[in-house]
């Protein structure tokens, strides 16, 4: 699990997987969100740009939306065999009380002999989930169920 402390790091936890990503935006942490949460399940930089998937999500407030976002790109994953190296947030908005993602995520499709499989995540949980604001932009912890 290569970590890269601009976009990303990985914490201790005990049994699953615990990362903080950070960001300019809410964009750009839904984004390295994706980013750590697909380096736990195999080495992105092996991975080509050669299909993209368009997200649209809504959702009633940022921290669900967070877990909807990666538990849809966990779910494309394991239905669809696609494995995921970049993500293009293009928009996070509030309206009306709840939240909406407008996104895109570029990958192939998964072949074990070209992506070595590291972990199998289960699920994306609500546990210790936190988005905030920080000093210089945003951060977002989440916990993954390995």
């Amino acid at each position: 699990m290569p970590s890269q402390p601009e976009k990303y790091e990985y914490l201790e936890h005990t049994a699953d997987i615990k990362f903080i990503a950070y960001g300019k935006s809410p964009e750009e942490v839904f984004e390295n969100a994706a980013l750590a949460m697909f380096n736990v399940i195999i080495d992105t930089e092996k991975v080509s740009e050669k299909m993209a998937e368009e997200i649209a999500l809504k959702s009633p407030d940022l921290e669900s939306l967070l877990v909807d976002w990666l538990s849809e790109l966990l779910y494309l994953f394991e239905v669809e065999e696609i494995v995921f190296k970049k993500f293009k947030v293009e928009e996070i908005k509030e309206e009306e009380g709840s939240y909406s993602i407008k996104a895109k995520a570029s990958g192939e499709k998964y072949y074990p002999e070209s992506h070595p499989f590291e972990t199998e995540i289960k699920a994306v949980t609500y546990n210790q989930l936190e988005i905030k604001k920080i000093e210089n932009g945003w951060k977002a912890q989440v916990v993954i169920d390995i």
